[in-house]
């Protein structure tokens, strides 16, 4: 055991607390009972067979109110995988469901037995004839997806709130639509075929000519089936009627019937009902689309009403005016909005009867967009409108940054509601759908409903399309407020059947939380046929039982989940996933979610049981030894939980008094630890020049292990060598602004090769070529952003030096008369925002004063226009960096790089490279796993440039590509030197 390993105590809670009802019990503290481990070991790998109690815990939530703790988690990499799962399954008994993003709010991603994650190995598009379809695995996001076909002019039809986190297998699964799909856009009408495996392990591509000969010859039994129901289907008038009707407006509760009579053969009938099956019926591996047109001409308005049944009522008229998305939002979703960074402060004080719809128009040429807006404007006219805040404009408006502003506060509306909930309440999303005629009278009829229960509920929806959403919070762990839900649950069923004829699940699929109402909706004659689907499509029942169709009338009520109260930043969470994507550790141990799960699990517990301690155990390393640290899964949750933030604080925790001394020291003495590790670098630099590499790596892992991984960087070949002695001579009578160049751009070169110019002197370069000279105070050594003790968790360390560069800063600056510019976007990041909270209250103020400017910015903003460029490069790929994504400034690094080359490119799976200034170097498959995709697609052809704009994340991209990045002022410095120069 190394020296100064950590103790996993110092993260137990150690509060006293009862256990919960629904914590998980000591008998599955082992994790998977050995006999099922090794038998799936044997079969796949160890490496794809996930078995400790905190991997089968951190998979036992979603985005639903439902919990359910796996016996196995699996990660199979291709088919073979799948159909070795599917065989073994039926072979033992056992049962198996797929999981994919974990966004499904009625825990379709949830099994009690062996639980598939086909999200980690199922990523990829490929888009075909010229983007008018695309070829998309099943782990692919939708939002990506959509990155990916927008160069092309297209998109696909489904567009779900979730498409940050939502997959396409699970959209596909689900039928989920979102705010413009309805009946025509979605997954059945815009799929052009699919692959599947079957539970027997045929693998279906309904594309193939041959695909139902060769179906009819594997499974004779079922293409039999099929066709037998198909024949009896279309020979009951009155039920093909009655499906025709149910599917006019939005539906996914229960089996596509429809799929019977739009399909001919086996094959075209599977493939209708694999669309909203929720894994029951295969695995879908592989999805085409045909996606439709990217209109880019977008008009869009948010209006506000008196009243939901007056915003309902307008909406009819929109739809006639062409309109492709009318939402709907109340006046509780309106004011817990507010949590979402942009959205107007003042309408925290609407009044609560206040309801608005956010209404758009798109068309593909201006003359459309002048025929919608005019069309609008016609509508516009007969409507009662409110101004209940001064932010209320009630005007169309084609500012795509004030349309960004309402969809977000749209798309927020599970996530900010449900953050906005009482602490330590179970939070019921509910979807529905009526006839779009019939809206207004739903509307009215809901709000009494709730308010009899005594729900203050918030409502939001698809209102073009008579689809709404609803939120109902609750403790699960009180049997009174359970038997309340379940009343609530019972009389909405009844309102929305025998009143509305609605749809009981318009685009969330039919889920644990309504399958128990599905004869409600659907009646016997219909539900006999989808038990009797099911049954000839998986006689054994292996797969995702009780998820659509199930018997217990009280099975809504099984595994609802509590929620303990955790730290203060995480408390907020749904667990809805959104963060997950952009979390650099998302393929390797842990997300943001499954950290704020792992955690409330220990607080489910008896202090100190055997789950708590098995638990802690694996947090360390899973969670916060792997967190990155960067915090963009802030930017992801629409209610920005920053568990990078926990993370950090819990680093703190786990530190002794002993070692923060030592980092407060290195603090008060950084102009030593700085001058140190200029020597240290020079030195490995001069030993790797001798073929001392591997002597380095082996001396640094030695120590590493005998001290402590996370405290000993390890030796990177990649590392560069050390940086100039002397900075570059500036004078301050003149200066248009005060340049603080990074302390790792003050010990680190930048990479070799030309342009042979430092980032030091290219912007004092550039500046002084612009007209804009800028002054490098001679004494910034010593000084730092304190991000080197902030995303450690030292707080010590970090306050002495937070306070010290903003003490030197407001000196160097003449009080702010001057900007401060810095040259690492990490660290303007870290003196702009993250040292404000460890200020004294005098520094505080003198931070106020302070304009911190990040290079990308005063190049692309302040020099840019004043430079001629006199060299391009043919091509350039850039890395923005997750700090920039803090500052909002990528567009600054894109507009820098289109002035020095001809051709530029964003990686589509850019993302945070997690080597968050040394933490690539104290665990480099942390770096590894988060740069394995947009390496790949950086891999996949040659560039003239590689650009970034911070030294360590351009060593990270390095180590990960094998191609030298630079900082793009170093490029912009090469690309307007003078001719000869």
């Amino acid at each position: 055991m190394p020296l100064l390993e950590p103790d996993p105590e110092a993260l137990r809670p150690g509060t006293a607390r009862a256990p919960a009802p629904d914590r998980v019990t000591d008998r599955s503290a082992a994790g998977t009972p050995e006999l099922l481990r090794s038998e799936l070991t044997a079969l796949l790998g160890a490496d794809k067979v996930l078995w400790k109690i905190s991997d089968l815990v951190r998979y036992a939530s979603d985005a639903s109110p439902y919990r359910f703790l796996p016996r196995v988690v699996l990660v199979p990499e291709d088919l073979d995988d799948v159909s070795a799962i599917l065989s073994y399954a039926h072979g033992k008994g056992r049962e198996v469901v797929f999981r994919a993003a974990g966004t499904s709010l009625n825990g379709q991603a949830q099994g009690e037995d062996i639980l598939v994650d086909v999200r980690r190995h199922w990523t990829g598009v490929e888009v075909l004839d010229d983007g008018a379809r695309a070829r998309i695995r099943p782990g692919t996001t939708v939002l990506r997806a959509n990155t990916t076909l927008a160069r092309y002019g297209r998109l696909l039809g489904p567009d779900p709130a979730s498409a940050i986190a939502c997959t396409v297998g699970g959209v596909v699964a689900n039928n989920a639509s979102g705010m413009t799909a309805g009946t025509t856009r979605n997954s059945y009408r815009t799929l052009a075929s699919l692959t599947f495996v079957l539970p027997s392990g045929t693998v279906v591509d309904t594309a193939d000519p041959a695909a139902d000969e060769e179906l009819a010859h594997a499974e004779p039994q079922l293409c039999a089936g099929l066709l037998e129901l198909k024949a009896e289907i279309e020979a009951d008038e009155e039920l093909t009627a009655r499906i025709r009707t149910k599917y006019a407006i939005k539906n996914t509760n229960g089996y596509r019937l429809d799929a019977f009579l739009d399909g001919a053969t086996p094959v075209q009938i599977l493939r209708g009902l694999m669309v909203g099956s929720e894994g029951t019926f295969g695995f879908i591996s592989e999805t085409v689309f045909d996606t439709l047109p990217l209109d880019r001409r977008i008009t869009s308005a948010l209006l506000f009403f008196p009243s939901l049944t007056a915003a309902a009522a307008a909406v009819p008229r929109f739809n006639e005016a062409g309109a492709i998305a009318v939402e709907l939002m109340d006046g509780n979703t309106l004011r817990a909005s507010v949590s979402v960074k942009g959205v107007p402060a003042d309408w925290v004080a609407l009044p609560r009867e206040t309801a608005a719809l956010l209404v758009e128009f798109r068309a593909p040429d201006e003359a459309g967009q002048e025929a919608f807006e005019e069309a609008a404007a016609e509508v516009m006219r007969g409507l009662d409108l409110v101004v209940p805040a001064a932010s209320v404009t009630n005007t169309f408006t084609r500012d795509a940054g004030t349309i960004a502003g309402y969809w977000k506060a749209r798309k927020a509306f599970v996530t900010a509601v449900g953050g906005s909930r009482p602490s330590g309440t179970t939070l019921i999303t509910e979807d529905f759908a009526v006839p779009p005629d019939r809206l207004a009278d739903a509307c009215e009829a809901l709000l009494e409903l709730q308010s009899r229960h005594g729900f203050d509920a918030a409502v939001a929806g698809h209102a073009a399309h008579g689809n709404l959403h609803f939120l109902l919070a609750f403790d699960a762990a009180r049997p009174d407020d359970v038997e309340r839900y379940d009343a609530f649950m019972q009389e909405f069923c009844a309102l929305v059947v025998d009143r509305f004829d609605g749809s009981l699940k318009a685009e969330h699929a039919t889920g644990r939380n309504i399958a128990p109402f599905l004869e409600r909706e659907w009646g016997p004659r219909a539900t006999e046929l989808m038990w009797r689907t099911k049954q000839v499509i998986d006689p054994e029942g292996v797969l995702a039982p009780r998820i659509v169709l199930d018997r217990d009338p009280r099975a809504h009520l099984r595994g609802l989940k509590t929620i303990p109260k955790v730290e203060a930043v995480a408390d907020p969470c749904i667990e809805c996933g959104f963060c997950e994507p952009t979390c650099p550790s998302e393929d390797l141990t842990t997300t943001p979610r499954q950290r704020i799960v792992l955690r409330r699990e220990m607080m489910r517990q008896a202090d100190g049981s055997p789950v708590e301690t098995g638990l802690l155990d694996a947090y360390g390393y899973d969670a916060v030894d792997t967190c990155a640290g960067d915090s963009t899964c802030k930017l992801a949750c629409p209610v920005g939980i920053d568990t990078g933030a926990m993370m950090k604080g819990f680093r703190h925790l786990r530190h002794t008094p002993r070692e923060e001394r030592i980092a407060a020291l290195t603090a008060q003495n950084f102009r030593v630890v700085e001058a140190s590790a200029r020597i240290a670098v020079a030195a490995g630099d001069a030993i790797g020049e001798r073929g001392g590499d591997r002597l380095l790596e082996s001396v640094t892992r030695l120590a590493r292990r005998a001290v402590r991984p996370d405290l000993v960087p390890e030796w990177l070949p990649q590392l560069p060598g050390r940086a100039a002695r002397e900075l570059p001579r500036t004078a301050k009578v003149g200066a248009s602004a005060v340049y603080y160049p990074a302390c790792v751009n003050r010990i680190f070169a930048g990479p070799e090769g030309p342009p042979g110019t430092s980032l030091a002197e290219a912007l004092v370069a550039v500046s002084e070529r612009a007209g804009k000279p800028v002054w490098i105070p001679e004494d910034v050594a010593g000084t730092c952003c304190a991000t080197i003790w902030h995303s450690k968790g030292y707080d010590a360390g970090n306050r002495i030096m937070a306070n010290r560069i903003v003490e030197a800063a407001w000196g160097w600056t003449a009080g702010g008369a001057l900007p401060l510019v810095v040259d690492a976007s990490s660290c303007t990041l870290g003196i702009a925002e993250e040292v404000v909270p460890y200020l004294t209250e005098d520094n505080r103020a003198l931070h106020r004063e302070l304009t911190v400017v990040d290079s990308l910015v005063w190049a692309a903003d302040e020099l840019l226009p004043e430079l001629t460029v006199s060299r391009r490069t043919g091509s350039a790929v850039v890395h923005p960096t997750c700090s920039m994504e803090h500052l909002g400034d990528t567009e600054q690094l894109r507009v820098l790089a289109e002035a020095c080359a001809d051709e530029v490119t964003v990686p589509d799976d850019a993302g945070c490279c997690a080597f968050a200034g040394d933490r690539g170097m104290l665990h480099k498959e942390l770096t590894d796993s988060a740069t394995e995709k947009e390496a790949a697609e950086v891999n996949s052809r040659t560039y003239d440039a590689y650009l970034s704009a911070n030294r360590m994340c351009e060593i990270g991209m390095e180590r990960a590509t094998g191609h030298p990045y630079r900082s793009a002022l170093i490029e912009l410095e090469r690309a307007t030197r003078p001719p000869g120069r």
